[in-house]
């Protein structure tokens, strides 16, 4: 870089700050529904300057891109208490969960990649068919080129930082956009990429919906997005009008099946588990549960020891207790409220719940019984830490009610039988499956993780990421001797008996 792109560059920077302060300050603002132009302008510009990096890094080898993953790394390291910081100022989440749920799986997706980019990048040899003897096929994993990442609030660096973790790994430029509603977490995440990339390869923008509006209207390669369904449905329809790949990781309600051959008690820690963590907003949180009828009691008694045990509320208020995240803000809190509020109204019956706090958005674990299916929390993804359950004599009637509604991301199986395992298996979709436990499947990088239909589109994580921002281009390469050639016109008889031939013993 030359001392006036240097100049250039630092006076940009300076811009950029300038503007961040400026869009942060009316972030919330209902006055106008207009980004300034200057921010606008500044997008522009910074997509120009990544489409035309874009064909640069493209030849970028393995070891280039794992230096920047590898500073990457060293800069979380080194930052993880502000990461910390910043995401208990937005969530008063406890060290140890941001640690667990955001920063080692992020640290761990890096480790990944910096193993294995190299073997992922060299091209895959193929077989060709007889038909094709003399030819040599394979398959080149080429960048997909400018790609926008819209991360979400509810795991606000993880989900942010480990798709673009994926994008840098296969020689991609990014604008990342992360959420207007983790203002702290967002802040420490543009701080982190202004330090290890340059801005023609990474940039972040903050702010609300009409950043995400206009960056969507741009001619990106790929569109990787992370939210509801009902955004994912218009990102999806935003980037068929400029024809580019989209990955989209939405949600749903996912399921748990608890039988009457499981180890009750166990299922019921680890479904509450999976409910309180990071105060159930999580996208693969089990949302709702069948409990084998015989199997109710045990299985209410069981997540209410495991709430005592967890938080130690027969010494103390949960409310007090420092481990338990918040909702992430009273617009939220409120739709929980009245999630509960109409279930109870059509008849459900509350088995645990304690004193909520609508000013420090605390929402106490909730259970319910008797849930009517017409109730709203038997429609609406739930996204906190209240447990809607539905009981079954047959587990035919869970797989029915399961397959009637939208295809989740995750489905919940707790037994002891093979049978019961296989058959939920067999006759139901999902994204992915735990088989005595829950959310765990994701920390394995070796899976893919994503959604089927309304629960999402495309796969992540390890290989899986790599490939999502990559194009599988198909190479093939011609020697001298062809048996194409066999079938050039004119079509005479010889032809029609080489083209029998190929019927009758290749096909």
């Amino acid at each position: 870089m030359g001392l006036e792109e240097k100049e250039m560059s630092v006076n940009t920077d300076r811009t950029t700050k300038k503007v961040k302060k400026q869009v942060s300050s009316r972030g919330n603002s209902t006055k106008s529904n207009e980004l300034s132009n200057e921010y606008r302008d500044r997008i522009l510009s910074v997509f120009q300057k990544q489409k035309k990096y874009a064909l640069e890094l493209r030849k970028t080898t393995a070891s280039q891109r794992i230096i920047k993953l590898k500073k990457l790394k060293d800069i979380i390291e080194i930052h993880a208490d502000d990461i910390r910081r910043a995401i208990k100022e937005d969530f008063k989440k406890a060290s140890a969960e941001s640690d667990l749920t955001e920063i080692l799986p992020t640290l761990t997706e890096i480790g990944e990649v910096i193993r294995n980019l190299s073997s992922w990048m060299n091209n895959k040899p193929v077989d060709a068919p007889l038909t094709l003897f003399g030819t040599r096929s394979e398959i080149q994993y080429q960048p997909k080129g400018v790609s926008l990442v819209i991360s979400p609030w509810n795991y606000p660096f993880y989900l942010a930082i480990t798709p673009l973790i994926s994008a840098i790994g296969a020689g991609n430029t990014v604008i990342l956009k992360p959420s207007e509603f983790t203002p702290a977490t967002s802040e420490i995440i543009a701080k982190l990429v202004e330090i290890v990339f340059v801005e023609e390869e990474v940039s972040v923008f903050q702010g609300d919906y009409r950043v995400s509006e206009l960056l969507t209207e741009l001619p990106f390669d790929h569109i990787f997005f992370t939210g509801s369904t009902q955004v994912g449905k218009i990102v999806m329809q935003k980037a068929a009008n400029n024809l580019a790949s989209v990955t989209l990781e939405l949600g749903g309600k996912s399921p748990a099946i608890i039988d009457e051959t499981c180890d009750i008690k166990l299922a019921a820690e680890r479904i509450l588990w999976g409910k309180v963590l990071n105060a159930g907003q999580t996208c693969v949180a089990p949302d709702y549960a069948f409990v084998h009828k015989s199997q109710l009691d045990k299985f209410i008694k069981g997540m209410r020891e495991s709430i005592q045990v967890f938080y130690e509320t027969n010494r103390k208020q949960l409310i007090d207790n420092p481990d338990f995240c918040r909702i992430i803000n009273k617009k939220s809190f409120k739709r929980l409220s009245d999630l509960v509020s109409d279930a109870v109204d059509r008849g459900a019956k509350i088995e645990i719940d304690g004193d909520n706090d609508a000013e420090t958005n605390f929402f106490h674990p909730t259970v319910l019984t008797n849930v009517p299916e017409d109730s709203d929390i038997l429609e609406e993804e739930i996204f906190g830490p209240i447990l809607p359950i539905i009981t079954y004599e047959n587990i035919e009637d869970a797989i029915t009610f399961i397959n009637s509604r939208p295809k989740p991301l995750a489905l919940y199986i707790f037994s002891n039988s093979d049978r019961n395992i296989d058959n939920v298996l067999q006759n139901t979709s999902s994204g992915g499956v735990a088989i005595n436990d829950v959310i765990i499947h994701l920390a394995n990088a070796h899976l893919p993780f994503g959604g089927v239909n309304h629960s999402g589109h495309g796969s992540y994580h390890g290989i899986f990421g790599f490939k999502a921002f990559s194009h599988e281009r198909a190479i093939l390469r011609q020697g001298l001797l062809s048996t194409v050639r066999l079938l050039y016109p004119p079509y005479n008889p010889v032809v029609d008996k080489v083209s029998e031939f190929m019927k009758n013993f290749m096909i």
